[in-house]
């Protein structure tokens, strides 16, 4: 029987963050916030964990989140990079950034050989979220087109202190995703929720890009970012996103996605502001009898 694998995306710069915002700790025993994800998929079942990194982090993410993790659950480490791609291709002069979270997922394709879920490193999802997720991913362990999504209500997870990117979800009446559309520019104004020119409730579901794959995943996607190269390949800040190959497939009808709703209250940093308010979140959780005060002692 193959593994549960969880892939965590680490190859992001953290521009608006100033820093390498994934191994900033936020724990009391130097925990980043991937070490509770990690935590919370081990817990609920997952048996193999692949970091998506730049080459250049390496060295520091096994040092850190490497060295903790040893013992408690296989690691692998695969690298996103500019130049990885299929068959002749060459990034276009100029481009300097790799290709979106669509590339950084496929960097997976060489380790994984089961379901697998996908996140973000710089997300706080929860518990709970980690266990639906793998719940869905065994409960329909033989159909290779049955994905999931865990979703978020969007006033849960703004940021206080500037806009934030998120993918707005639309749901049929029986929890199957229809589409989502990211919304880059979402932020609080007044008493209102504004992307854009759009004004929003706030009740709204939004992909925090926690998603449930099969490894029929990883061929849809070589296929879509070819197209894709082909069609925005020349544009040096295009990026190819998974929510956008999903949506593909859901027209198509080569794959259907069931929507799982988080109970979860989500916590990111987006902004260096929000490290306060992350640590007083883990911290409550702690005092809760959530999770250890260190754990991988």
């Amino acid at each position: 029987m193959s593994r549960k694998s969880l892939v965590v995306l680490a190859a992001g710069i953290g521009s608006r963050y100033g820093g390498l915002k994934q191994l900033d700790p936020v724990g009391p025993s130097g925990e980043v916030i991937v070490d509770y994800s990690v935590y919370d998929a081990i817990r609920a079942g997952f048996e193999h964990v692949v970091f998506v990194i730049r080459p250049d982090i390496e060295a520091d993410f096994k040092a850190t989140i490497g060295a903790r993790l040893d013992g408690h659950v296989a690691v692998d480490y695969v690298h996103q990079r500019l130049e990885d791609l299929p068959g002749e291709k060459q990034p276009p002069a100029g481009r300097e950034k790799p290709w979106g979270t669509g590339q950084a997922t496929l960097a997976a394709a060489s380790v994984v050989d089961g379901p697998f879920a996908v996140i973000n490193a710089d997300d706080f999802y929860g518990a709970e979220s980690f266990q639906r997720l793998a719940d869905a991913l065994d409960a329909n362990a033989d159909d290779p087109a049955a994905y999931c999504m865990v979703g978020f209500v969007l006033g849960n997870t703004l940021s206080d202190h500037g806009y934030v990117s998120r993918g707005i979800c639309a749901l049929s009446p029986d929890g199957l995703l229809e589409d989502v559309v990211e919304k880059t520019h979402v932020e609080r104004s007044g008493d209102q929720i504004l992307a854009g020119d759009d004004v929003l409730t706030g009740d709204e579901v939004a992909s925090m890009n926690m998603w449930g794959f099969k490894p029929s995943f990883f061929g849809h996607l070589t296929s879509q970012f070819e197209t894709f190269l082909e069609t925005q390949g020349a544009d040096a800040t295009s990026e190819f996103y998974v929510p956008a190959a999903v949506n593909t497939l859901i027209c198509s009808g080569e794959a259907r996605v069931k929507v799982l709703a988080s109970p979860c209250q989500w916590v990111g940093v987006t902004y260096p502001e929000e490290k306060a308010d992350v640590k007083a979140s883990v911290t409550a959780l702690i005092e809760s009898g959530a999770y250890p005060t260190s754990l991988w002692a």
